[in-house]
């Protein structure tokens, strides 16, 4: 008997195909998607849905399509999609929405983002709890709809051409210098996306990498996050002299920038950038960003006249923020970005085309650009196996007390203006670290300091 509990996570469903997400599951959670929106009073008479490259994402997307339409919802089947495009068809069509993809996760992995009219988020607070029970109970019973007792309709329709035009009127990249784009798609979805948004008509000369879709990820895994999967495209930026890179995790939410020497430029950079090209348009703005970003964007965003707030980690506390606050902008260190354009969700092609306006509207090199943003060292995330994560973060409180932060896990702020987190996995025996300091040599020894705290 498949346990649900194993696979519905904090912000998702993530799980092995077949042995933990199969189209029974697919089905019985489509059933208690519809289920869980009516009791709720949130409109499911329709719903829309898309899916990556992987395999096994025609046949999840149609059995949970059925299970929809076994409960009367009319399904609109957008086909292969990037997770934004299905955000987008869930913001300009007013439908909740399920797209089937396990992100960067390997191969043999599929999942499903859901999210309700407007593109806003699923999550473990906001009927993801309530679906998975509900679904637990339909697979316990072993009943299956039959093909012939579906109540609700089919329909496909192909949104492509509609999300690029949408995206390239919230940023206009006509006037800008031509600009050499080396574009990794990592065998995901970039693949389908780029082409359709960056591909003609712009002053833009695109050199593709990867854009074949192949959900076993011939070339590397389609996580930009791991600095191993950057290595093709920083060599491919230096081999041609590109004036940027540009990196998409496997559903292409999330987009990573390497500059013209082939050195990445830090999420939390990109965030502090976007966020004063959204301030001129919108002068005093609030702009969001989670705990483990560096501490240029909140300085970045006063000196702009924005008002920075500050948020856990993770892509339903972020949303949520935006929508309580209503923020123009919001970034994350794992290069999500959110935008009050875009129905308050992340996407990564939109975080793009900002970079690629601002970096074409002047003549300096990306390189120099970034520098203006550059004012500490930063760790990136470090996770470790522990045992009993909320033992080992006391055992962290006692070895460094200073000015402690409970926001999300434990942030300690040190008087050289130094700070760190460390928070426990949702899902693993994990902790994450996250160090930043003024200096390179200071980040070191205080990321090995917490290490050996952390590790012992």
């Amino acid at each position: 008997m498949i346990d649900l509990s194993r696979i519905v996570k904090a912000y998702d469903v993530r799980g092995t195909v077949p042995d933990q997400l199969n189209e029974p599951v697919a089905e019985a959670l489509g059933r208690a998607f519809v289920q869980t929106l009516r009791s709720r009073g949130e409109f499911a008479e329709k719903i829309v849905t898309a899916h990556d490259m992987r395999a096994s994402g025609p046949a999840l997307a149609t059995a949970f399509a059925n299970g929809a339409r076994a409960e009367g919802a009319d399904v609109l089947e957008a086909g292969l999609g990037s997770t934004d495009l299905l955000y987008y068809a869930s913001g300009v069509l007013d439908l909740p929405g399920a797209m089937f993809t396990a992100s960067h996760n390997p191969a043999q992995y599929n999942g499903i983002k859901l999210c309700k009219q407007g593109a806003k988020p699923v999550g473990q607070d906001t009927g993801l709890t309530e679906i998975r029970e509900r679904a637990q109970q339909i697979l316990d019973s072993g009943a299956r709809v039959p093909e012939g007792e579906l109540k609700g309709g089919l329909e496909q329709y192909s949104l492509l051409e509609r999300y690029a035009t949408h995206l390239l009127k919230l940023v206009d990249l006509s006037d800008i210098r031509p600009l050499t784009v080396v574009v990794d798609a990592g065998n995901g979805m970039g693949g389908y996306t780029v082409p359709a948004v960056l591909g003609s008509g712009l002053p833009l000369t695109i050199i593709p990498l990867y854009f074949e879709l192949d959900g076993t990820f011939p070339n590397h895994e389609a996580n930009p996050l791991e600095p191993a999967n950057l290595v093709d495209l920083q060599a491919k930026v230096r081999a041609t002299g590109a004036d940027i890179g540009l990196a998409f995790d496997g559903d292409a939410d999330r987009c990573f920038v390497v500059d013209e020497r082939g050195e990445a430029v830090s999420p939390s950079v990109i965030t502090a950038m976007v966020a004063v090209r959204e301030l001129a348009k919108d002068p005093g703005a609030t702009i969001i960003h989670n705990l483990i970003t560096s501490k240029v964007v909140p300085e970045i965003v006063r000196e702009h006249g924005g008002e920075p707030v500050r948020t856990r980690v993770g892509h339903s506390f972020i949303k949520a923020e935006m929508a309580r606050t209503g923020a123009v902008f919001g970034g994350e260190h794992s290069a999500h970005y959110y935008f009050r354009d875009f129905w308050g969700a992340d996407t990564g092609m939109l975080a793009a085309l900002h970079t690629l306006a601002l970096l074409g509207g002047q003549p300096a090199p990306l390189s120099a650009l970034a520098k203006d943003y550059e004012r500490y060292a930063a760790s990136g995330e470090i996770n470790s196996t522990v045992p009993d994560t909320a033992a080992k973060m006391a055992e962290v409180e006692q070895a460094f007390p200073v000015e402690i932060d409970r926001l999300d896990g434990i942030t300690l702020s040190f008087p050289d203006g130094s700070w760190a987190n460390v928070r426990p996995s949702n899902t693993e025996p994990l902790l994450r670290l996250n160090v930043e300091a003024p200096t390179a040599e200071r980040m070191a020894a205080l990321r090995d300091e917490m290490l050996a705290v952390i590790r012992r």
